[in-house]
């Protein structure tokens, strides 16, 4: 059953619910694994138990947050993505993390710019940032596919990220941008799309 007053996302290929008890395992797995050093990790178990009930509390605190990202026809997860702004934040983050085992299929892609597509749509923001670890590439270069350009003059978290800033809902609104979001997305659904060179989220 998927988490209360959360509403839920579909895509081509995924659909967006909030975070569940049955979920927790993925997640856990791999926020103790060498995938999360760029999100604090690895952690301990109670770490990751208390990260993930941040995860749940924060769509009561905030009204928005990370969905689990599901595959639409078998129901597995894939990871998580959504909006994020826990206390320390300066500004409302569009967030992502790909299970180790599904890297590579555009599934953060497609579920972030559904995520923000939700957060512009319905719940009126007028921007967003993602703050990365300079040394996430993957993550930079998914930032860049979204549209997103560094933001030197923002205000960082720690000292150590850097901000990537996303185009408002106004500049992404029938762009060239959203058009070849919406392109890639429809390339990696095919099922008969093999991208080249190194896999990215």
């Amino acid at each position: 059953m998927a988490t209360k007053n959360i509403p839920i996302l579909e895509t081509k290929r995924l659909v967006l619910r909030g975070p569940d008890a049955e979920d927790y395992a993925a997640f856990k797995a791999t926020f103790a694994s060498y995938r999360s050093r760029f999100m604090g990790g690895p952690l301990n178990p109670y770490e990751t138990w208390m990260l993930y009930a941040a995860e749940i509390g924060h769509w009561t605190i905030r009204g928005y947050g990370m969905w689990m990202i599901h595959d639409k026809e078998t129901d597995e997860t894939y990871g998580m993505a959504g909006g994020w702004m826990p206390a320390a934040w300066p500004e409302k983050e569009i967030a992502w993390i790909i299970w180790p085992s599904a890297v590579g299929h555009g599934y953060a892609l497609e579920a972030a710019h559904a995520a923000r597509k939700y957060f512009y749509n319905e719940l009126g923001w007028d921007g967003a940032v993602s703050y990365l670890d300079p040394k996430n590439l993957d993550s930079i270069r998914l930032a860049e596919r979204l549209g997103a350009v560094k933001d030197k003059e923002a205000a960082s978290v720690d000292g150590n990220d850097v901000v990537y800033r996303h185009p408002s809902a106004e500049q992404l609104a029938n762009s060239q941008i959203n058009d070849g979001i919406e392109m890639e997305i429809s390339h990696y659904a095919d099922p008969l799309f093999k991208p080249k060179g190194y896999a990215l989220d």
